[in-house]
């Protein structure tokens, strides 16, 4: 039986509310993932939701249908809910009308295979969001093997994160790294190791890429640091010919990750 909740009170809907804190999806292993359309990239990935919520409008959805069927198989509950629920819970005037709490996958570094895949990434210290889960998307419409997050780095499974990638959080392998730990998976790399630095003098376009290509991508702000920077194969530099000196993070991953590829 499908439940329904009207009350912000409820200690369900505190719940979920409670995901947009980094500590509470720590502690929980849960997060939250907004639109019919990435709970449905889930459910076709084999991913049920522990939490379905919906408003009423979309009760009759064939895939809200099919998302329900999957969440409840697993165990999860299905819980039809209030506009103003919604929006309490998504923090936002427009909410959606499907809201989908599930659990955490993080890859284990040493699981990763390098063959699965002819490009990789890893990211060191990425601070935003919204660049961490564009890039996420990218690698999954690129056919990336996976990304790597290396050191302090924003939570991939953020709400802001997740609703960046568009549902490809479900589709990409995520791991997490220490600086020395990544130090010591990098020097058994089989393929070629490729960073950005802006004083590089290497154009990307001519750079050699060895397959698997790591693509290794440093912090918004300061780029790669001189650690990182030195367990690169090649550093390489993206021209610039207007006045900017320098692109967003995650438009400067897209362009390596299709350098590599081409």
């Amino acid at each position: 039986m499908t439940k329904a909740i009207s009350s912000l009170a409820n200690p369900t809907v505190k719940a979920v509310r409670a995901l947009h804190l980094r500590k509470a999806r720590e502690e929980s292993g849960l997060f939250l993932a907004e639109g019919l359309k990435i709970v449905t990239e889930a459910v076709e990935t084999g991913r049920a939701p522990r939490i379905l919520l919906y408003a009423r409008e979309a009760a009759d959805h064939p895939l809200l249908k099919a998302a329900a069927t999957a969440a409840r198989a697993a165990g999860g509950e299905v819980i039809e809910v209030t506009p103003a629920i919604l929006q309490k819970v998504t923090r936002r005037d427009n909410a959606q009308a499907v809201v989908g709490v599930f659990e955490q996958a993080w890859t284990a570094l040493d699981a990763l295979d390098p063959a699965a895949a002819g490009t990789w990434v890893a990211l060191h210290r990425v601070r935003d969001p919204g660049n961490l889960g564009t890039i996420v998307r990218t690698a999954d419409a690129a056919g990336c093997g996976g990304v790597i997050l290396v050191g302090e780095c924003c939570d991939a499974f953020s709400v802001e994160a997740a609703r960046a990638t568009m549902g490809s959080i479900f589709a990409v392998p995520i791991a997490r790294a220490t600086e020395a730990e990544f130090s010591a998976w990098r020097a058994t790399w089989p393929g070629s190791v490729v960073g950005t630095l802006l004083s590089a003098t290497t154009d990307h376009r001519q750079a050699r890429y060895v397959a698997p290509t790591l693509i290794l991508m440093g912090n918004e702000q300061a780029g790669l640091t001189p650690d990182m920077a030195a367990l690169c194969d090649v550093n390489v530099k993206i021209p610039m010919r207007g006045r900017a000196d320098s692109l967003n993070l995650s438009v400067a991953t897209g362009i390596m990750i299709y350098a590599a590829l081409a």
